[in-house]
């Protein structure tokens, strides 16, 4: 579910609004309760964690191939797996 950014234009109180998509905008500010609580454009962001794709294969910039071509090999070596893991 993703999270807004909400500003009232009389007040200028702000806050973060974890709202469906397919919810209507929130309108009435928690503050002052007049209609004027406005969505503000913000950038999205997202961190990624554990040990999955972008910690073993793309954290350093360089593709898999990239890093076993500059160590003299021909062929990309799979990233490890962690115990349980679904792709075999």
């Amino acid at each position: 579910m993703p999270i807004y950014d909400y500003e009232c234009t009389s007040c200028g109180h702000k806050a973060e609004v974890m709202r469906k998509i397919s919810e209507p905008n929130v309108t009435a500010c928690p503050a002052c309760g007049k209609e004027t609580f406005a969505k503000q454009v913000s950038a999205p962001s997202f961190q990624l964690t554990g040990s999955g794709w972008y910690a073993t294969d793309f954290k350093g910039g360089q593709k898999p191939e990239a890093k076993s071509a500059e160590a003299g090999t021909t062929e990309a070596k799979p990233a490890a797996c962690n115990p349980g893991c679904a792709c075999h």
